[in-house]
């Protein structure tokens, strides 16, 4: 049940002087963090070995097995996992890049700092991701990698990206920071391309506080991504200072300061073992918000194909402008004075000054990227949400986009 109101004012939004839906504010992308984690958490600070261990190990093989890979490397954080990936794969100065316009600006960073260009390209309507269409439009003589992101959660089109990559002779770094649970045809997407990245950022769907890691089958860019993330030492130069006895470390390529540490494989490894859990819990909050907002002036995230998963991480709805008599940040706002914070995923980064002024980029050159930019608003799903919270946040959702409906 919709929770409900009784007085005049309480029925108006905040914004028009009713009385907020909610007195304690609840924010977007809280994470679910219960006893368990806190609990390993604490052992490994007890246990005097809090960097990178074998609590990251043990991470490192369960989350391997998960995603069906041979090999996962933890790092510090998913921009890291894409810095490194590029990296490895011999990604740098004269090579350019192809990343989807709607995204976090972390996947076309991570491509500056290879050294190489970030070429980017507009998105389908629909699913908010490149195409292979996109993809050709935007492809140069240049073009050594793409960067397909699967965005919120659902999967991108990885059959039609492989073929159009093959084709091209493109290597394919998936940017699946949204998207651990993600399938795609029937099979995780971190064995669709050469390189998979993930991420552990307090709101995703398995949190390490801040962290990241890279899936991979090829043995050879396994040992290279872990060198690389410690400094270029030699493999397994943590074991340096265990209890099998001293071992010099050697140099061997320049590396990166971003491995993971044991304290926050620790917070991560319970949350593995409830992930399918959560996404059911995920699922019913999804399936709840379809329901409420079917008659509003919005578009509800569209459906997937049956042979793929959807991560469920985001819930992001489409607000028809046209339909309401205010913008999108002055209804996030709205909703922000009822108690329940939202975000925005994305403002497309051809839209951002470093990418606009660097690459001289105009609205116009990217018509879908840029009209979702100005219309997306995500709405808080997480398993930390109680019953209460969901009914606190339909309701909100509600109230505010009734009041501004023309």
């Amino acid at each position: 049940m919709l929770a409900t109101t009784t007085t005049t004012a309480a029925r108006r939004p905040a914004t028009a002087g009713g009385t907020p839906v909610r007195g304690e504010y609840l924010t977007f992308g809280r994470p679910h963090l219960d006893e368990v984690a806190i609990d390993e958490v604490l052992k490994t600070l007890r246990s005097g070995w809090i960097g990178t261990g074998p609590k990251t190990a043990q991470f490192e093989a369960e989350l391997a097995a998960y995603l069906g890979v041979k090999h996962v490397v933890a790092v510090n954080s998913c921009t890291a996992a894409l810095h490194i990936s590029l990296v490895a794969a011999g990604i740098g100065p004269g090579d350019d890049v192809l990343v989807p316009a709607m995204t976090f600006v972390a996947t076309a960073n991570a491509v500056l700092h290879a050294g190489a260009r970030p070429v980017l390209c507009d998105v389908d309507p629909v699913s908010q991701m490149a195409t292979s269409a996109h993809l050709a439009a935007a492809v140069t003589p240049h073009t050594q990698a793409i960067v397909p992101v699967h965005f919120a959660g659902r999967a991108a089109d990885m059959t039609d990206i492989l073929d159009f990559a093959w084709r091209k002779g493109c290597l394919v770094i998936n940017d699946a920071a949204h998207a651990i649970e993600t399938r795609h045809a029937g099979r995780n997407i971190s064995g669709q391309g050469a390189m998979s990245c993930y991420s552990f950022y307090p709101t995703k769907n398995l949190t390490t506080g801040e962290g990241g890691a890279v899936a991979t089958d090829d043995d050879a860019l396994a040992d290279r991504l872990r060198m690389l993330r410690l400094h270029g030492l030699s493999a397994d130069a943590w074991k340096r200072y265990s209890d099998t006895g001293f071992k010099h470390y050697e140099a061997v390529a320049l590396g990166f300061k971003c491995n993971m540490t044991d304290v926050q494989a620790s917070l991560g490894l319970p949350q593995l073992a409830r992930i399918e859990e959560w996404s059911r819990r995920r699922m019913s909050i999804w399936t709840r918000y379809n329901e409420a907002f079917a008659t509003l002036p919005v578009t509800t995230p569209a459906g997937w194909p049956a042979a793929d998963r959807h991560a469920l991480h985001l819930y992001t709805l489409m607000l028809d402008l046209d339909r309401l008599s205010a913008n999108r940040d002055t209804i996030a706002h709205a909703l922000h004075l009822e108690g329940v914070g939202t975000g925005v995923h994305y403002r497309g980064l051809h839209l951002q000054p470093l990418y606009r002024d660097r690459y001289n980029l105009r609205p116009e050159m990217f018509p879908t990227a840029s009209r979702i930019s100005a219309q997306t608003l995500s709405i808080p799903l997480s398993p930390a949400l109680s019953d209460r919270d969901v009914d606190d946040v339909t309701e909100a959702v509600q109230r505010v986009l009734t009041h501004f409906a023309r």
